[in-house]
């Protein structure tokens, strides 16, 4: 199943730094954490999903990584995966129980700054090292 079409995602910088991470030198125009927003418009079911010709329900979509070298590198699998269409699939809300809406599709994201990970945030020692072997299953090394 694929990732609808028509979605964007884009990058910018916030001034919170996340919990567990060292604030490393940034540029003048950077900041510690990237905070990457996913748009996926409403739409009608291709032939690759799971009711085609029927409408699936978009989604907006924050997630937030550390800028720093590892970050870095995290941030360019995830585009190259959302370019490829493999961010997203329409399906069945775990949180919601809703059918034919834009879920995540197998590759964890941390949608809160803290909370640490029962929380989808930070602290998790383990995330980068978790997402980049997520990415690595899906081709993207």
């Amino acid at each position: 199943m694929l990732q609808p079409p028509h979605g964007q995602m884009t990058v910018g910088y916030i001034l919170t730094p996340l919990p567990g991470f060292p604030i490393e030198q940034c540029s003048p125009n950077e900041a510690p954490t990237f905070e990457i927003t996913y748009t996926i418009p409403s739409g009608i079911q291709g032939p690759l999903n799971p009711c085609p010709g029927q409408p699936y329900t978009g989604t907006v979509r924050k997630a937030y990584l550390p800028n720093n070298s590892e970050g870095k590198y995290v941030l360019q699998l995830l585009r190259r995966a959302f370019e490829d269409q493999h961010v997203f699939t329409i399906g069945k809300s775990t949180t919601t129980g809703t059918d034919n809406v834009v879920t995540w599709n197998d590759i964890n994201h941390k949608t809160n700054i803290t909370g640490g990970s029962e929380n989808f945030g930070y602290p998790d020692p383990t995330y980068l090292l978790r997402v980049r072997q997520e990415l690595s299953d899906k081709g993207y090394t």
